[in-house]
């Protein structure tokens, strides 16, 4: 501000003690510290202690020796994670982005939501004409009130990146050179190869994927476009390979398929139960709220093979971990309510009142049953049964508790079973219907929950109505002005089943990357491989492009319009910020398509895609560009009941009327160790990086997290020789991938971990087949494995080198055309 009004000379001179010649850090790749202009006023050291909780800044010294100090060391490697909670505070130029050193300062902005995590924070982009010099996060933003994390705050330049592809391709065969053709050529194309194969092979014959990252309007569209066009229900979604259990599980017990409570619940929590989710990497800005209760004295239970950093970090510590072993989430939570029924710690009010008393009883005689105590379950849980009966009695009688869970819960093969233990439990208590209680998912991408509402999946529209629901059905064809199918149509392993045996040939992929993605590689990539015409719309040449034939150059989030829908149903608006660099957003590109394929779709801008969404599903009935720009956002249901929407659900009673407990038999999963794989191998996340990398690889956060690593407990480590930083080999049934050891007690013995962002490791060359009994979400968290010492990298790491080789010949025009 000096600056603007031109101040620029110290009238009282440089004499005397002073600062200036104090050092400046830029260690850290977004942010500089430049000490000489600090006024040591702590309001930097305030925001990281009270905002963010990692306590990474301090005061050192005394009196005019006062200064801001990232412990011993420097930012880049001190505790500080990078949330820009204290830029954000800085009143002077001490601490400032690095882009705004570079280009200055903003000229307009323009208030966008997060495309990363499932928070949905609210983001405001500034910008210096078609240029974003900064992301600050909005102050009246409901997900996040103003706070941020290092992929929302600072990795947003992969929007811009060198790899991104701006020009339509296409090519006869996957062997071939790509040319780049005009979006004419490249929409006839798809559409004439489209029309051949269903001509020859029959309607079923093709099939659509939509993605978790493109808006609520993008993905209905493509939905709508597959039922319409393609004339079949092959449609689904990566959000079925993460959270589909959640939407089974939870409209089983409660009528309806989305979490209980708003992120600002928790301030209402007294006990907090934490089960198969990492907040703090995957979900950082709601895990700093979390935080903030913990310290003003809630108390926390956390159930997970490792010990994550909420077990104890900076002023937080765990009253429980239980260290279960993977894949026995049924069989804890079944001891928890056992121990609540036979204890008489029920609420039993509330289960008269609220409850189907019929399915109440049922499962009170079931969970009774002795094979589902503690000590019965111990040995098959890994979970004392000393603490287990302690946590326990501490989520039902220490006030408010609440449950919130991630993919540790539903990448199982009894994902679905394990919601509806969850669901039972808090029926079971009273926590559900109020503040600070409830059965909380917490979503992994930004519009995973919106991606299950727009009728992704095979086998319901949008609003989760079966296809074969006579009524639904007749609705959306009054509408759509076509007859649709009343029979589910094929999953993405359904569609490389049928791949494989040849009777699929040709897909449509919105967003997704699912070479890397999905389970069991080997077996993705021969299906990929057997189809006559595969289009991909992304950003980048992704793995999966490597098996295209066309490419559509897709929209980042700052090049659109529209909403996403983030963890707590809470539906936010997606503004432009820039223009599509491809020329087209994703939406204009499924509706050039589709018109190609002699069914148009003339919308004018994604608020009238809204409208009809809103026309068609009930829980969004009162939803509207202008009401979300009204109220600044909007949690469904919203409707004439709820006209500003429903930030708590089952207030007073259940969507479905009577809660339903549900029998959750414990079914052990089918996968297990063998003398040949005797570990277990589960995977995560980490907070610098996001899923496959696609856009977080693409930023500095790779300075953080530049490869995948395997955690191995030092008992594993020493039985195989194997040493800190040795190049290891991860082997399964399925597969083998090679990658750095680090030697960690946060591991149990017997149980390995690893993340899944980088593609050279290639994670899930070695995960397998198995999934969810209900919804077929494959069984990610559970693997066996043997490790050990690499003599050289795997097939999959040396075709992956070879596929980035031709992409960078591509991208710098030493190939094709």
């Amino acid at each position: 501000m000096a600056g603007v009004v031109g101040l620029r000379e110290v009238r009282y001179g440089y004499e005397g003690q002073n600062h200036l010649k104090a050092g400046k850090d830029q260690s850290n790749p977004y942010f500089t510290f430049d000490a000489s202009k600090c006024i040591v006023c702590s309001r930097c050291v305030r925001a990281c202690e009270q905002v963010q909780g990692t306590f990474a800044l301090t005061i050192q010294g005394r009196g005019f020796d006062s200064k801001v100090a990232s412990g011993p060391t420097n930012f880049l490697e001190s505790e500080c994670v990078s949330c820009g909670a204290c830029v954000q505070a800085c009143p002077t130029a001490t601490l400032t982005e690095k882009t705004i050193i570079d280009h200055g300062q903003p000229e307009h902005s323009v208030v966008t939501t997060c495309a990363y995590c499932g928070v949905g924070c609210s983001f405001i982009a500034e910008l210096q004409g078609n240029q974003v010099v900064r992301m600050s996060p909005y102050k009246d933003g409901k997900a996040n009130h103003g706070h941020s994390c290092v992929k929302g705050r600072f990795a947003w330049g992969y929007a811009t990146h060198k790899d991104r592809i701006t020009k339509p391709m296409i090519r006869a065969k996957i062997t071939d050179p790509w040319r780049e053709v005009t979006w004419d050529e490249a929409i006839n194309y798809a559409a004439g190869e489209f029309k051949r194969i269903q001509a020859k092979y029959g309607r079923d014959s093709i099939g659509g994927i939509t993605s978790s990252r493109c808006t609520n309007e993008e993905t209905y569209l493509v939905q709508k476009m597959i039922r319409a066009a393609f004339g079949n229900n092959n449609v689904d979604t990566c959000a079925r390979v993460c959270h589909s259990p959640t939407g089974y599980g939870l409209k089983s017990t409660f009528g309806t398929s989305a979490g209980t409570q708003d992120f600002d619940s928790v301030d209402a929590t007294d006990v907090i139960m934490v089960i198969g989710a990492n907040p703090t990497d995957a979900h950082p800005v709601f895990a700093s709220h979390m935080k903030r209760r913990l310290r003003e004295g809630a108390r926390l239970i956390i159930v997970d093979p490792r010990r994550i950093d909420l077990v104890k970090s900076p002023h937080v510590q765990a009253d429980y971990h239980l260290p279960l072993l993977p894949g026995a989430n049924v069989a804890v939570i079944n001891a928890f309510a056992h121990v609540i029924v036979t204890e008489g710690l029920v609420d039993e009010q509330f289960v008269r009142e609220r409850c189907d008393l019929e399915a109440f009883e049922h499962w009170r005689k079931f969970i009774a049953e002795e094979r589902n105590s503690p000590e019965a379950t111990e040995a098959a849980s890994g979970v004392p049964a000393a603490d287990l009966r302690a946590a326990a009695r501490l989520y039902a009688t220490g006030g408010n508790a609440a449950i919130y869970y991630g993919l540790g819960v539903t990448e199982h093969s009894q994902g679905s079973t394990m919601v509806m233990g969850m669901a039972n439990l808090a029926m079971a208590t009273g926590n559900l219907g109020k503040r600070g209680v409830g059965v909380n998912p917490l979503r992994g991408q930004n519009n995973v929950q919106g991606a299950c509402d727009m009728g992704s999946f095979p086998h319901e529209f949008s609003g989760y109505r079966h296809v074969s629901d006579d009524s639904a059905r007749k609705l959306f064809e009054e509408a759509w002005h076509v007859p649709l199918q009343n029979e589910p149509g094929l999953r993405i392993s359904n569609m490389l089943d049928a791949a494989c045996e040849g009777t699929f040939k040709g897909i449509y992929i919105e967003g997704e990357d699912i070479v890397q993605s999905d389970p069991n590689t080997q077996h993705v990539t021969s299906g990929m491989t057997a189809m006559e015409c595969v289009v991909v719309q992304d950003l980048f040449l992704n793995e999966t492009a490597s098996y295209a034939h066309v490419f559509f150059p897709g929209s980042s989030f700052l090049e659109k319009d529209g909403t996403f829908t983030n963890a707590e149903r809470r539906i936010s608006r997606v503004r432009k910020a820039i223009p599509p660099m491809a020329g087209l957003e994703d939406w204009q590109i499924t509706m050039a398509l589709s018109a190609a394929l002699g069914y148009p779709m003339p919308y004018q801008h994604p608020s009238e895609i809204m409208d009809e969404i809103a026309r068609l599903t009930p829980t969004f009935a009162g939803v509207s560009f202008d009401k979300i720009d009204e109220l600044g956002s909007i949690q469904w249901p919203c409707n004439a009941k709820a006209p500003e929407g429903t930030p708590v659900m089952h207030i007073g009673g259940f969507v479905r009327g009577k809660g339903n407990f549900m029998i959750t038999e414990f079914v052990p999963t089918e996968e297990r160790t063998t003398g040949k794989f005797p570990l277990i191998l589960t995977t995560g996340r980490i907070l610098t990086q996001y899923n496959v990398g696609a856009q977080t690889a693409r930023t500095e956060n790779n300075v953080w997290h530049p490869e995948d690593i395997l955690d191995i407990h030092p008992w594993d480590a020493e039985n195989r020789g194997i040493r800190e930083g040795d190049r290891v080999s991860l082997t399964s049934r399925a597969g083998q991938t090679t990658l750095h050891a680090r030697i960690s007690e946060r591991m149990q013995p017997g149980v390995v971990y690893t993340t899944f962002h980088h593609g050279f490791t290639g994670a899930n060359v070695v995960t397998t087949e198995f999934e969810d009994w209900a919804t077929g979400c494959p069984e990610y968290k559970v693997t066996a494995v043997e490790v050990t010492l690499a003599r050289k990298m795997s097939e999959w790491q040396e075709h992956y080198l070879e596929t980035r080789k031709q992409t960078t010949q591509i991208l710098t025009g030493a190939a094709g055309d």
